[in-house]
């Protein structure tokens, strides 16, 4: 069971309407992957969901910023082995794709990248040969850091989702709010101010050519109406090139977050939502096998319309030349 977390919970009356409602978007559609027509009836599906799912997909309400839903299942035997990586998954597991995007659009806007996983709205993440040490989710051997998702674009996710299909090793999944840290007022001081890049990390691997300017230098905390967010990757900030004042504040942030960092091991059918602009996560090394058996996991994320938690500054940056693909609900 997963640990360390809220929980809401679906009755099974909606679980099951989430269900049939996949079933026969994917019927209809062939697939899981995206185009205007599944999209569209995604949407519309989605738009017809009862009132229980939606309390259920509240926003988030509490400084943890983040909650494990709970209700749904997984047949473990139906959807096969663990994809050896992103690339062969295809439409591995596509019922839950779908699933994940329905309660995505419930919560927002679903979001894909032009530059990952083909431009997939849902991503498969599971652990893959000669990646076992990379800062991505497709390692395994070494502590994922704790970062904020796509951290190094401007049209960055506000809320996560990692829906479990398989975790038999129980490996965790670590969060941490900037809400539960505590920083003096002078660390604060500094961390808002724009002075490192945070570059994109290794899963876009178009980016790395990119030559349209200098990278951008981002604040790590932002003064938002309710209390502090943060933009957070250390694996891909050169935060050796600060001023010593500044790289001692930002050191004393990532010690925070590991000391106020939980761990949330899924179990099959749970999906963990997380709130993008309060909490940065990771994941625990682990042993993969390689035998279809391995930890899998399926990656949404959402935009929430007009939401206010980043600098207005953020809308001038150029994001790498990546393009974030976004998906309007009807």
């Amino acid at each position: 069971m997963s640990t360390g977390a809220p929980v809401r919970r679906l009755d099974t009356t909606s679980a099951e309407e989430l269900c049939r409602a996949a079933e026969k978007i994917l019927t209809e559609c062939g697939t899981s992957a995206a185009s205007p027509e599944l999209l569209a009836r995604v949407a519309e599906s989605a738009g017809d969901l009862n009132e229980r799912i939606r309390h259920e997909l509240r926003p988030v309400d509490t400084d943890d910023g983040l909650f494990v839903l709970r209700g749904l299942a997984v047949d473990d035997t139906a959807i096969g082995a663990t994809p050896a990586g992103w690339a062969t998954a295809g439409d591995s597991g596509a019922l839950h794709d779908i699933v994940l995007l329905l309660l995505a659009t419930v919560m927002g806007n679903p979001l894909a990248w032009e530059g990952q996983q083909d431009g997939r709205f849902v991503h498969n993440i599971v652990p893959a040969p000669g990646h076992e040490t990379a800062q991505t989710g497709a390692s395994s051997t070494v502590l994922l850091s704790p970062h904020t998702e796509d951290a190094f674009h401007p049209g960055r996710a506000h809320l996560l989702m990692l829906g479990c299909m398989r975790n038999r090793d129980n490996i965790a999944t670590t969060a941490a709010s900037i809400r539960h840290v505590r920083l003096d007022e002078a660390d604060i001081a500094l961390l808002t101010r724009p002075l490192l890049p945070i570059l994109p990390d290794d899963a876009y691997a178009e980016a790395q050519g990119f030559d349209g300017g200098e990278p951008p230098c981002v604040p790590t905390l932002f003064h938002a109406e309710d209390g502090l967010t943060l933009r957070f990757d250390p694996a891909y900030t050169p935060v050796d090139e600060a001023p010593p004042a500044h790289r001692a504040a930002y050191r004393r942030l990532a010690a925070e977050l590991a000391r106020v960092s939980r761990a949330v091991s899924l179990s099959p059918g749970e999906v963990l939502v997380v709130d993008n602009d309060l909490v940065v996560h990771g994941r625990v090394p682990f042993a993969p096998r390689y035998d279809g058996t391995d930890r899998w996991l399926k990656r949404a994320s959402v935009r929430v319309p007009a939401r206010r938690t980043r600098p207005l500054t953020e809308e001038h940056e150029h994001g790498y030349g990546q393009a974030a693909v976004e998906a309007h609900a009807a």
